[in-house]
């Protein structure tokens, strides 16, 4: 007999002195604690008093019987296993003591002693089986209690983040001149590790980038903040874009810096970006492309049609160089620059048709970036799988 079972707790109930006392010889050679009592009543004062594991009960006795004490027992405590033992054998007092919650019923004289140890040890695996059950249910709705406060503690601090993030993006539309630009982001959590931004330069340049930071979620959102700051202190203390020479090569210099900084400080992330500026008064644009898919899609009258350019993403390759592209914007003009997002939600099967939808979605649509997120049915995308940002530049339109 192992040490657990000599630690169980046994209730013999019985009005017969000898058929009890055999029992409870029998039980206590087998290591089992034993307690016993002649009647009902006797047997509920040892039940409430020695707290027992299980309770043996005869069926019929003077005063209290055994169903009663059956049904009191089960009451009191559920879980404690009661085995019913009757001379009788009637069926329809099986039935009634099994309706009461009795664990076992057996029959006398019991004569195979074996057997009713076999049954108590069974009643009490069940138990055990319960016990621990209950505890696992209690642990886990503890764990789902702390697990839901603390998402809704990450959640405002999701909703907060969000708030932070929005508040860098820059105000829109703006409109200057015959220039119009707006942005529109669909994150696919509360923070998006998509962020545009746009600026007027002075009185000439039109400057501004999509990035697309990898992963998602806060440390996502967190490289977009540093990448905002960045691109400020760049404008404010190096000039950027500040005159001619800087028009020229000031994407590819950008890129360099950012591409830098992130090797420099391991942020543990990468970006892809679409980066430009417009000379307001030539009307041309310079850009790059890191890494960014798809490309951008430039719309005029004779149809839509993706930039040139390619380049590698910023933030992995230690001496990446980028190329400056070249255009000159006509009259009128609608350019839109899409994160890679915006794939994940198109019909087509491979990159190639996708670009091809992308690109027939686009083409017969009034210029504005209300009219492109509706063509690319982003008010019902309920569960993105990534996050979709909209950059629009247009020139000489009167809706954008």
């Amino acid at each position: 007999m192992n040490d657990t079972q000599r630690r169980h707790r046994l209730l013999i109930i019985d009005d017969d002195s000898i058929v009890r006392q055999s029992i409870v010889t029998y039980l206590a050679d087998s290591g089992f604690e034993v307690i016993e009592a002649g009647n009902g009543q006797q047997g509920l004062d040892l039940f409430y008093s020695h707290s027992p594991d299980i309770v043996l009960t005869d069926l019929r006795m003077p005063g209290i019987d055994g169903l009663q004490v059956l049904g009191i027992i089960h009451e009191a405590s559920p879980d404690t296993p009661v085995i019913v033992i009757s001379g009788a054998g009637v069926v329809a007092d099986v039935v009634e003591a099994l309706r009461l919650g009795a664990s076992d019923y057996l029959i006398k004289p019991i004569v195979d002693i074996e057997m009713l140890e076999h049954s108590i040890n069974k009643s009490l695996e069940r138990k055990a089986l319960l016990a621990d059950n209950q505890r696992y249910r209690s642990e886990l709705e503890s764990a789902n209690r702390v697990l839901r406060e603390n998402l809704r503690v990450l959640e405002r601090d999701q909703k907060a983040g969000r708030q932070v993030q929005r508040r860098l993006l820059p105000q829109h539309p703006q409109t200057r001149g015959q220039y119009h630009v707006t942005q529109h982001i669909e994150p696919s959590l509360y923070l998006s590790g998509d962020f545009i931004d746009f600026a007027y330069l002075g009185q000439r340049y039109l400057a501004f980038y999509l990035a697309d930071v990898s992963g998602h979620g806060a440390s996502s959102a967190f490289v977009t903040v540093w990448l905002k700051h960045l691109v400020t202190r760049l404008v404010r203390e190096e000039e950027l874009y500040a005159d001619a020479s800087s028009f020229e090569q000031g994407p590819a210099h950008l890129l360099d810096v950012i591409n830098q900084e992130l090797l420099d400080t391991s942020l543990g992330h990468h970006l892809t970006l679409f980066t430009g500026v417009i000379d307001t008064q030539t009307h041309q644009l310079r850009y790059c492309v890191a890494g960014h898919l798809p490309m951008p899609v430039m719309i005029t009258d004779t149809g839509a049609s993706f930039l040139p350019g390619e380049g590698k993403a910023v933030g992995i390759f230690k001496d990446a160089q980028w190329t400056v592209w070249q255009v000159d914007l006509p009259e009128t003009f609608h350019l839109l620059a899409l994160s890679d997002g915006v794939l994940e939600i198109l019909g087509a099967d491979n990159l190639a048709d996708k670009e091809l939808e992308l690109l027939a979605r686009l083409s017969n649509m009034p210029p504005s970036i209300a009219a492109a997120c509706e063509a690319l049915q982003l008010s019902s995308v309920t569960e993105a799988p990534d996050d979709i940002a909209v950059l629009s530049i247009s020139r000489g339109l009167t809706s954008a």
